[in-house]
């Protein structure tokens, strides 16, 4: 762990939906003594303290060194399935988060891995994102290192936060009102990409997390009702 207990985060994907809010988490929380960045392209990135630069993710188990240093790996990145096709879906969501996750073990063999999933991941789904997810949830529970999979249902972007996929936009515009409404009257459907950081940084402070965490239990322990102790 870091200085007295806080832990020190490796945030990938901090310029998505999920990142932005995971990130603003992070920044508020007094439980996070760094937050570092692993990014494609440097700066362009607000608020977070540090960036690591890798070219080419598939690539990086030759920058293992880079990696090194850190308590807990939050793992945001991924593809929306609307509009991309199977191979490609597939490259980002299973073939890059194995590479990243099986060289970050390496450098950090105590640390915790967390990877936003998603509601109903199964290897063996006849929906495509839900078996390419479930098939990335069996490659980083083989890893040698600790894993949690984080299973969000819809996630609202809270204030500041919102995606950049141009076909997402009008949805979340204006569901916005609806999900935050659901997620009031129905926790196990949706959560918010805030809560999805303040529910991940407490599970990296777990000495035995669980393997896997539903919506409801996103939101329950993002609002103190978790077990810090693990």
């Amino acid at each position: 762990m870091g200085d007295a207990g806080r832990v020190r985060v490796l945030l990938v994907g901090a310029t998505g939906l999920v990142g932005q809010g995971v990130a603003l988490a992070c920044q508020r929380s007094a439980e996070v003594a760094a937050l570092t960045a692993l990014v494609r392209r440097p700066g362009g990135l607000k608020g977070v303290g540090s960036e690591r630069v890798v070219a080419d993710f598939l690539r990086i188990d030759a920058r293992v060194d880079d990696l090194a240093g850190f308590d807990a790996c939050f793992y945001c990145a991924g593809a929306t399935p609307i509009g991309t096709g199977e191979d490609e879906y597939r490259r980002v969501t299973l073939d890059t988060t194995v590479a990243v996750a099986r060289t970050w073990a390496d450098a950090n063999p105590q640390g915790t891995f967390l990877y936003v999933s998603g509601a109903g991941a199964n290897p063996r789904s006849r929906l495509m994102p839900l078996r390419v997810k479930g098939q990335a949830e069996e490659a980083l529970r083989a890893l040698p290192a600790r894993t949690v999979m984080l299973r969000p249902g819809g996630v609202r972007p809270v204030p500041g936060t919102g995606t950049r996929h141009a076909l997402l936009k009008p949805l979340y515009w204006g569901g916005a009102p609806l999900m935050k409404l659901a997620g009031a009257l129905s926790p196990s459907l949706v959560t918010s990409n805030l809560a999805l950081g303040r529910a991940m940084i407490a599970l990296a402070g777990m000495q035995r997390p669980p393997q896997a965490v539903e919506c409801d239990e996103i939101n329950r322990i993002a609002a103190g009702r978790g077990d810090p102790a693990g």
